[in-house]
């Protein structure tokens, strides 16, 4: 259930994403359609070819992650915000927030799939 279900929230969001963005979901079409040629079969060749529905991907993992609380213990003593945190304690990462903090991100709340664009970051 758990691999399915984030896959499948996944996609949901995707698509509730580019519904809501009808000019990103005109461009991933149009991008699909132009890699493809119109065939009625979609195989996996041509695949790396996509690289705007990559973005829109990349963005929307970025704005809705499949696991937006992270668990991690610690494997040396640290400070957090004034907090000592003891080697072995177990700490939740929580990886939404960070992707909507505008501290470091512009227009963090909006769907932009040019977002990642030229970004080394994954």
């Amino acid at each position: 259930m758990g691999v399915t279900d984030t896959s499948s929230s996944t996609l949901e969001w995707a698509v509730s994403e580019m519904l809501k963005n009808p000019r990103v979901l005109e461009k991933a079409q149009a991008e699909v359609r132009h890699v493809f040629n119109r065939k009625e079969n979609v195989d996996e060749a041509r695949l790396h070819e996509l690289e705007y529905l990559k973005l829109v991907i990349k963005e929307n993992s970025w704005l809705h992650p499949s696991t937006p609380l992270i668990p991690r213990e610690c494997i040396k003593s640290c400070k957090i915000d004034g907090y000592d945190i003891p080697v072995g304690s177990k700490v939740i990462v929580n990886a939404w927030a960070i992707g909507i903090d505008p501290n470091y991100w512009t227009e963090p709340e909006n769907f932009s799939s040019e977002r990642f664009h030229s970004s080394s970051i994954n």
